[in-house]
């Protein structure tokens, strides 16, 4: 169709409803009165939908306010945002090698603990058990250093991120509200100087047997 309804699905519902209401007004419906059985309403109303694209062409600088106003509205974005953390592969080296220390020590000293309580490979359990001791140090100072460490790397950290993301761009001007008053504007005007006039000029076509 010539450059109105059509290009979005929304479009044609709005023709086909001005349409109805125009077929509804006292005039058109006083025209139509003396045809009791309704085939010249139903003629009509067949005909104005297939010459849309003449009847819209009446009203084609309100339909491409409203256009760009929905199509403004519609380009709205939001500041990018990087992809969901998938497991502990996120995890901060700060948090992660505490973590990692912490575990392993609590394993080795239980396995050490337990051999010792069986009396078996006592020389092995105790060397087990000073590896978890170790571990179990290491994971204490590494604790420490992370407490310390986000408060200086936060900053860099933000900023990478920012880069990341890249500019964020400016909030449309644009409302639904504004989009809602245009597309009142467009179907106002498709009425009074596009569905209105067709109907007129066929009306006398639509009562002939």
């Amino acid at each position: 169709m010539s450059g109105v309804p059509g290009r979005c699905p929304g479009d044609r519902a709005d023709f086909a409803q001005v349409l109805r209401s125009a077929l509804d007004t006292a005039e058109i419906r006083a025209a139509l009165s003396v045809d009791a059985t309704g085939r010249a309403a139903t003629r009509l109303y067949a005909w104005a939908l297939a010459a849309d694209a003449e009847i819209a062409a009446a009203a084609q600088d309100e339909y491409r306010a409203y256009a760009a106003a929905r199509a403004t509205a519609g380009h709205r974005t939001s500041p990018a945002e990087g992809p969901p953390l998938a497991g502990g592969a996120g995890l901060p080296p700060a948090v992660l090698l505490p973590l990692v220390s912490a575990v392993s020590a609590a394993v080795l000293l239980l396995i050490g603990h337990g051999l010792l309580l069986s009396g078996t490979a006592v020389r092995f359990a105790g060397s087990v058990r000073s590896a978890g001791w170790v571990l179990a140090v290491a994971a204490v100072a590494a604790a420490a250093l992370g407490v310390a460490t986000p408060h200086r790397a936060a900053p860099g950290r933000d900023a990478g991120q920012a880069a990341a993301r890249g500019p964020v761009p400016p909030e449309s001007p644009v409302s639904a509200d504004d989009v809602e008053r245009a597309r009142r504007r467009w179907q106002q005007a498709l009425l009074e100087r596009g569905v209105l006039p067709y109907l007129r000029r066929r009306l006398p076509d639509s009562l002939a047997p």
